[in-house]
């Protein structure tokens, strides 16, 4: 049993303090809900594009319509500044690759838009149907993985983070450890940590790391119950030793359920990032070939507009 100075740590401070939530920011609300307006846009492009395309007078072979095709493969060329930006040295200085990403998926969506209204949302040649089928499926490919790597990277790091916390106060010797012995006990954290170790470990396969959210999910929330009431038992016990630990029993007992239903979320959350973390692997494998084809079936259809 800690001593009386460990008493008195947990009773100012019980597991650490709680989260604040942030306050309003209208700022904040837009960094928040910038890609949703961002691709409710795009479908209100297309959907303006394809209800007019009869009565719009645009060739693809000349005027405006031969314009929107050179800015539109323009836009998807400069797609692959983003990807020299990350394996050239000496383009890192310009700028952070957030921004340079950002960019990579505004103009993956707004350039494939601009072609389809090149072709007037219509096909024509053999040529020309490849191209458009070629910067459709890219353009498709990449929202998908923005999908993905939205799940992967929205708190990840964090969450890995908190939970590496968890197995280093399970395993530490200190007065912050001793102070979360007194609350939640030592079998406690340390099955805290033995399920963190797990979910921190990379998936060794798609089909493992699919399982794992769903596995966790049910193990995580019968535990709940069985480390609560664990928790429950340690502060009784100290209560008994302790009149600081009686006045505040109802208060520890409140801050154990916030820890422990924190952590365990966290548990699921980094499970089902895994799964994600190997959808988004498997996904840019498939994602690179096609912006391949895309490129050579562009160059195809320049070359052969303009010859023939």
């Amino acid at each position: 049993m800690a001593n009386g100075s460990d008493i008195a740590v947990a009773a100012a401070d019980p597991v650490g303090s709680l989260p604040k939530p942030d306050g309003f920011s209208l700022a904040a609300l837009f960094k928040r809900v910038r890609p949703a307006l961002g691709f409710l846009l795009a479908i209100v492009a297309l959907y303006i594009g394809w209800v007019g395309k009869d009565t719009r007078q645009i060739s693809a072979g000349e005027g405006i319509g031969y314009w929107l095709g050179i800015v539109g493969g323009t836009l998807m060329l400069v797609l692959l500044m983003y990807s020299m930006r990350k394996r050239i040295p000496w383009l890192r200085h310009l700028g952070a690759t957030k921004h340079w990403f950002r960019m990579h998926m505004t103009l993956g969506v707004f350039g494939p838009i601009i072609i389809l209204y090149h072709s007037n949302f219509q096909v024509g040649s053999i040529n020309s149907q490849v191209a458009l089928y070629c910067t459709l499926l890219v353009a498709f490919s990449g929202v998908v993985g923005r999908y993905f790597y939205a799940q992967i990277h929205n708190g990840l790091y964090g969450s890995k983070a908190s939970l590496q916390q968890v197995i280093n106060a399970a395993t530490r010797d200190d007065d912050v450890s001793a102070s979360s012995e007194m609350i939640l006990g030592r079998l406690v954290q340390e099955e805290l940590a033995g399920l963190a170790e797990t979910v921190l470990r990379h998936p060794e396969s798609l089909g493992s790391s699919a399982l794992a959210p769903l596995w966790l999910g049910l193990k995580t929330r019968w535990m709940y119950w069985q480390l609560r009431s664990q928790a429950y038992q340690v502060i009784a016990q100290s209560a008994e030793l302790s009149p600081v630990i009686r006045q505040q029993e109802s208060r520890l007992q409140r801050s154990a359920r916030h820890y422990l239903a924190k952590r365990l979320a966290e548990i699921r959350r980094v499970a089902q990032f895994g799964f994600f973390e190997k959808l988004f692997s498997l996904w840019h494998i498939v994602h690179v070939p096609f912006f391949i084809m895309l490129v050579v079936s562009a160059i195809v259809h320049v070359i052969a507009v303009h010859m023939y």
